[in-house]
């Protein structure tokens, strides 16, 4: 048996699977401080029953070779936490620490779309975009766990800031990104005395989401489709960049891709073939995430195996 722990900025998850993936008890509760968090999952871990290994899934950034969580954005407080180093004074096992994009690319390639390759790239397509990359059969988390922050890619010189930065993959292909787009076209149909369905006046601007603005572009609203062309664009050349760059014959691809990828494909698959080799192209696939809503439970399970 294996136990994986899933830390997220809302939420955290303790969770007792085995070899295959299966996932046999499971506890979900919301992230508090620091200290708080970590006297819970302890708790909950000694309730789960014997396990031979603990894989801990985080965001970064983080030091996976030490065990240390550094500072994350969406985790305030936890600076220089030797997560690692507390768990094993608990328990009897070996504790691995692991990039939450690096750990869903393990989870992706052991036990969902990747099963059977030797290069895959995992990209995460939802509050932000980052990848993990399996390449030649392992891992490859670069230097100092750096490896697969495409979302910092500058694509256009002006656009929606992701990851800091204006025009950015992340900025193009993100929720935030997409909600920003969003804003934007709404405004200009206003300023125009013209509305969106999902932007009737500008006391809505503020709650535009990436959800709303889908399910309006499966509705038909003009709007809402061309922010979803806009992104789906963007998305195709990044995928170009990736595909001359590490040449996968896989890209799998999480979240909001999962839920809409009926609108951005067409867009994404024109702009990859206008922009990336032929050669490279041709033998990769790009498919969305299998293990959906278990994804960051396997993940953390994953961890805790191939280490």
């Amino acid at each position: 048996m294996y136990l994986g722990i899933d830390i997220g900025g809302t939420k955290c998850a303790v969770v007792l699977g085995n070899e295959k993936g299966e996932i046999l008890r499971k506890v979900r509760f919301e992230t508090m401080d620091k200290d708080s968090t970590i006297e819970k999952l302890i708790e909950i871990a000694r309730e789960m029953g014997e396990f031979q290994s603990i894989g801990i899934s985080c965001g970064g950034p983080l030091d996976s070779k030490k065990g240390v969580i550094m500072s994350p954005p969406n985790l305030v407080g936890w600076d220089n936490v030797p997560v690692c180093e507390i768990l094993k004074n608990e328990f009897p096992v070996p504790v691995y620490l692991c990039n939450d994009a690096n750990a869903c690319a393990l989870a992706e390639w052991k036990f969902g779309a990747g099963k059977g390759t030797q290069n895959m790239i995992f990209l995460t397509f939802g509050t932000g975009l980052g990848a993990g990359l399996i390449l030649d059969g392992k891992l490859y988390s670069g230097t100092n766990d750096m490896a697969g922050e495409v979302g910092h890619i500058r694509l256009e010189s002006f656009g929606p800031v992701g990851y800091g930065k204006k025009g950015s993959f992340e900025g193009f292909c993100s929720g935030g990104g997409i909600a920003q787009l969003g804003k934007e076209l709404a405004l200009e149909k206003l300023q125009m005395g013209e509305s969106t369905s999902f932007c009737k006046n500008k006391e809505e601007l503020e709650n535009i989401t990436a959800k709303e603005i889908a399910e309006c572009a499966a509705q038909g609203d003009e709007t809402a489709k061309k922010v979803y062309e806009i992104c789906g664009r963007q998305l195709g050349r990044g995928l170009s960049v990736l595909v001359d760059i590490l040449n996968p014959e896989r890209i799998i691809i999480g979240s909001i891709f999962q839920r809409s990828e009926q609108l951005l494909r067409e867009y994404m698959e024109e702009t990859l073939k206008a922009e990336s080799l032929s050669l490279a192209r041709n033998v990769c696939e790009i498919v969305p995430a299998e293990l959906e809503e278990n994804l960051g439970d396997i993940a953390a399970l994953s961890v805790a195996m191939c280490n």
